[in-house]
C-alpha cells in the first residue's frame, strides 16, 4: 500500500484491496501497452503537474 499510505511497502496491500500497489501498476500498464515503469513515469509526471498546480 506504499503509493497511498507511505509505508515504504510498495507489494504489500495490507488487506485493502483498493490500496496502490507494484500490482496496479503492472495491470495498468498492461491494459495500456506500456512497461509498469513507463506507467510510475507517466504517473509521477502527472501528479508533479498537479501537486503544483495547488
Amino acid at each position: 500500500m506504499c503509493y497511498n499510505c507511505g509505508c515504504e511497502m510498495p507489494d504489500d496491500e495490507m488487506g485493502n484491496p483498493k490500496a496502490i500497489t507494484n500490482k496496479t501498476f503492472e495491470e495498468a500498464a498492461k491494459g495500456a501497452g506500456q512497461t509498469p515503469e513507463e506507467a510510475k513515469k507517466n504517473t509521477l509526471n502527472l501528479l508533479k503537474k498537479v501537486l503544483k498546480e495547488k
